[in-house]
């Protein structure tokens, strides 16, 4: 069914088609960006379940009278492609990339970028979702990098773009530094080595300092040692040792646990600033040497001392925090303020050390480690540090770690130059736009978003890699002339060369004339963008704003809806953020639903390794698109909570909702399924309106109920005319028509296959006028003014609850609903309830097989009130008493349990019982019965009847055998 809908579609040009008919009406633009996933990999569950919820909006919105234009694009740059090619061709470092060329290398990234794009277009396509994928944008396109360009000199101009040395999150795997949201993307609990080293005083070897690490690779780094000025330090002896150690004084137990008199003596205690200036010797002395050598003059009078700052807590480690600054923020902060190192020198690290390749593998510096992984070496470090009878203490800790989002190593922080975008100075702008927006559901906006935004810290937006747009700035050797370049047309200008393509091989040699006289011309900075700003430049960049469109992007900019997971609110809804605001102090977007992670049925991350969970295309051709766009909606991951993914959960779907649906239209319905059609037209609509999915699926399901399993069976001989009414079968058919047609309007934009399937054959039946191609050209349905009627919805409501509870004392009984009961009797609340009931009578008796209904009050003589106790609540309260209570509740008259329930609370046995902590119902006074359910012979033979007439039925349709 779903391949002939979607075929129909193709062969009328549906989605274009709709666009035109938009466009001819004057429709009003409501705008939809589309983040641009990669190419490098087949669609998952993820880009499944956004891409759903994005088309039902748009298509919601399109069926409200909207222009919505929809288009698609490609994130084409950074990491995820290089880190593909080097895979498949064996490339470990970025040396090797450079001995094999740019040029090549990049020619490389080019041919795999849309590997997978066919695959991507097709799957989109069969999962219904219309979108133009032909007129898509690609982050690698001249214009896009040239409006990325664009969006780079506006934020210099404005002062908003430095260049600055930081400790920043470096990718070994890749090669490159990262922006720090994008180190909080994959985290992973590890086992590291934690230990405790004794660093001597130089004045006083018999003393040591004491410092806790989990990362004992960086201790040949270290460069101090820092105390916090304001805690509480002391001089112990070690009883068992004999050694003399400097720690926190707070921190004795980590040392020596809770038998700390037992374990040490302490000599004297004084405050960290006596520290300060204490030089010490370093875990390894041959570095000694060559860091005096490599070092500022600043370091040989700072460097292997004491510093302190306030940074330093008591609640962890030993209150003394080894310092290397090149692999720690606040070491590196404290170690400048304190001038053991400088950034003078801006072209290297800023402090010269050759200890480390750029692979993070030893030098020859480092002989005994030479060639190896930093983290591979831990285990030598400690023993190193043994047999110089440095190591106190050794034991490991489980920790949450940082991990490369692309190549899954671990991240290290790294003193690093990069390039910046200063978003602390527009931190208050950032909030106050975040404020402007709408989120579903809100706590993601109010909380985690809003904390996210609050604690920003300068985006790093440069990356010292290969495939991506250049970042365009020049310099001259001594970095006293730097010039931002904002088009192709202006690096012509200043270059005297043109440019067709301004990725990395066309613009490394193109050189700028120095302003000064007899100067080196001027040379483009290595690096390139972090996609991410790519991706957070898409609404200029897809219209090569400002080069092209301005009109346009006015009209369009900022987006009425965008759509992604939960992680993008530290990725591509941060970088949307943060560009809109710092370009035009604007959000980009308007409403955003950010829905959950989609996880294996185990609760476990989907692994394609362990295959723990079906191809998205298998559940496609086997249930059905619309199945699985209907599953997903329906659960908690619309509300950014997670879903553990479950095929039957989609078969359900098929079993339970399109099935009954399906065969509905060929039964009747009455006032009241207009009256809920009308209700759930209002309550749909203004769910919408406010993105709030998780709301609408539910009641949309709840109507499918209505619709099949109670009015199908109450009216089904009136649709047949089996009454000889031909009036009121003709009344029949025209209200289920009327629902049916409205049902699957309102269903359009979560189930695109089915809708289409049934409008087409309902559509047979409409007017010439009013008969569309597609229903997805129908506008949404609206509310018809004084078809909704709450009473009678109320009264349905009512029996329908009747009706199941007499079903579940007949399942109770084990009595089949073919074999009739003589009698029931209903007790009702009050008047109101039994004027609900009375005119359903006929109903209640006929879907419970029932001959006679009695109907009374609760007033009634025939009943009386009795009570349970609460023993769950009561008895913790009340203890040892509570069974004397219990049985004076049990033993309660009828006017006590009626003055319970007015006031709320009662003594009992010198108790206050409090209403909520008794369970009261009405029970039949003597004989009487709710349910008569002794079978006598008539009824037996009648229950048989209706059994053998059933069984020849069901033989007919299996036999394919027509009624004569």
């Amino acid at each position: 069914m779903e391949e002939e809908v979607l075929k129909f579609w193709e062969d009328i040009d549906a989605f274009n088609l709709s666009l035109q008919k938009a466009r001819e009406s004057n429709d009003e633009r409501w705008v939809f960006f589309d983040g641009p996933p990669f190419a490098t990999g087949m669609p998952h569950y993820g880009h499944i379940l956004a891409g759903t919820i994005k088309d039902i909006v748009t298509r919601f919105w399109s069926q409200n009278g909207k222009l919505v234009e929809r288009k698609w694009g490609w994130d084409c740059h950074g990491l995820p492609i290089e880190h593909e090619i080097e895979k498949s061709l064996g490339l470990k470092s970025r040396c090797e990339i450079l001995e094999m060329g740019i040029p090549k290398f990049n020619q490389e990234c080019r041919k795999v970028v849309m590997r997978y794009s066919q695959e991507w277009k097709r799957i989109v396509k069969r999962l219904a979702r219309w979108i133009d994928m032909e007129n898509d944008y690609k982050t690698l396109d001249f214009k896009y990098m040239e409006s990325v360009w664009w969006a780079c000199k506006e934020l210099f101009k404005k002062g908003l773009i430095y260049r600055g040395f930081k400790v920043m999150p470096y990718s070994t795997g890749c090669g490159t530094s990262l922006s720090n949201f994008e180190a909080n993307l994959n985290y992973k609990d590890i086992t590291d080595p934690a230990v405790v080293v004794s660093f001597p005083l130089m004045d006083d070897t018999d003393v040591s300092l004491l410092i806790w690490t989990t990362t004992p690779w960086t201790l040949p780094f270290n460069l101090a040692i820092c105390a916090n000025p304001d805690l509480e330090y002391v001089e112990i002896e070690d009883k068992k040792m004999k050694n003399r150690y400097i720690l926190a004084k707070s921190r004795l137990a980590q040392l020596y646990g809770k038998q700390v008199e037992n374990s040490c003596k302490i000599l004297r205690s004084f405050p960290g600033k006596e520290l300060e200036g204490k030089e010490y010797i370093p875990a390894f002395e041959c570095m000694r040497e060559y860091f005096q050598l490599s070092l500022l003059q600043s370091f040989k009078s700072s460097g292997f001392r004491v510093v302190t700052d306030t940074f330093v807590s008591s609640d962890s480690g030993t209150g003394l925090v080894h310092t290397a600054p090149g692999f720690g923020e606040d070491d590196f902060r404290v170690c400048l303020e304190k001038g053991v190192v400088s950034k003078s020198d801006t072209s290297i690290c800023p402090f010269r050390i050759f200890i480390l390749d750029v692979t993070f593998r030893y030098t020859a510096v480092m002989e005994t480690f030479q060639g190896r992984f930093v983290k591979d070496c831990d285990k030598d470090i400690i023993q190193h540090l043994r047999d110089a009878g440095r190591l106190v203490q050794t034991n490991s800790i489980v920790h949450s770690y940082p991990f490369c989002w692309r190549s899954d190593t671990p991240l290290i922080y790294k003193a690093v130059p990069n390039w910046f975008v200063n978003v602390e100075s527009i931190k208050d702008k950032l909030l106050a736009n975040n404020a402007k927006t709408e989120w579903v559901p809100s706590f993601v906006k109010e909380k985690r978003f809003h904390n996210w935004l609050e604690a920003a810290r300068d985006w790093a937006i440069s990356r010292n890699r290969f495939w991506g747009t250049p970042l365009p700035i020049w310099h001259s050797e001594d970095w006293e002339e730097i010039v931002c370049v904002g088009s192709a047309e202006e690096l012509q200008r200043l270059s005297n060369v043109s440019l067709s393509d301004l990725h990395r091989e066309f613009v490394d040699e193109v050189t700028i004339p120095s302003s000064r006289p007899g100067q080196a011309p001027l040379r483009r900075v290595s690096e390139v963008f972090d996609c991410w700003f790519e991706s957070g430049c898409m609404p200029y960049g897809q219209l090569h704003y400002p080069f092209e469109n301005v009109e346009l992007f006015e009209q369009t900019f900022p987006a009425d809806f965008i759509a992604e997971g939960l992680d993008q609110t530290r990725g591509w809804f941060y970088t949307l953020m943060v560009l809109s605001t710092a370009l035009f102090d604007k959000p980009a977007f308007k409403n955003v639903i950010v829905n959950g992670l989609v996880l294996a049925a185990d609760g476990k991350k989907m692994s394609k390794r362990l295959k723990n969970y079906p191809d998205p295309e298998d559940v496609i051709n086997k249930y059905g698109a619309d199945a699985l766009r209907l599953y997903l909606i329906n659960s908690p991951v619309v509300r950014s909570e997670s879903l553990k993914f479950k095929e039957e959960g989609v078969r359900d779907i098929i079993k339970d909702v399109f099935l009954p649906w399906y065969n509905a239209y060929s039964n009747v319905m009455d006032k009241w399924i207009q009256s809920t059609c009308n209700s759930l037209v209002a309550f749909v609509t203004e769910e919408m309106k406010a993105y709030r999915l998780y709301n609408v699926v539910s009641r949309l399901l709840l109507f499918v109920e209505d619709l099949t399993n109670w009015y199908v069976r109450m009216n089904r001989n009136r649709i047949k005319g089996a009454g000889n009414d031909a009036q009121d079968c003709l009344i029949a058919q025209s209200t289920l028509f009327k629902v049916l047609s409205t049902f699957t309007q309102l269903m359009a934009p979560f189930t695109p296959y089915i809708s289409e399937h049934i409008y087409q054959n309902l559509k047979s039946a409409m007017s010439e006028e009013v008969r569309l191609q597609s229903i997805h050209f129908s506008r949404y349905p609206q509310t018809t003014s004084g078809a909704e009627n709450k009473t009678l919805e109320t009264s349905i409501l009512y029996m329908q609850k009747i009706i199941i509870a007499g079903r579940t004392v007949r399942d109770k009984r084990q009595i089949s609903l073919k074999t009739p009961l003589r009698s029931a009797h209903l007790i009702v609340a009050d008047q109101e309830q039994e004027t609900f009931v009375a005119p359903l009578k006929s109903y209640i008796l006929s879907e419970l097989n029932l001959r006679d209904l009695t109907i009374s009050r609760e007033d009634d003589d025939k009943t009386c009130l009795k009570a349970l106790p609460d023993s769950k609540v009561l008895g913790k309260r009340l203890g040892s008493k509570f069974r004397q209570v219990a049985e004076a509740i049990k033993s309660m008259k009828s006017e006590e349990l009626m003055r319970l329930k007015r006031e709320q609370k009662i003594e009992v046995c010198g108790e206050t019982i409090m209403l909520e902590e008794v369970k009261i119902f009405r029970e039949f006074v003597g004989k009487e019965n709710k349910f008569e359910t002794t079978v006598d012979e008539e009824a037996l033979e009648e229950s048989f009847a209706r059994n053998f007439i059933c069984h020849v039925q069901k033989l007919k349709k299996t036999s394919q055998v027509s009624s004569c």
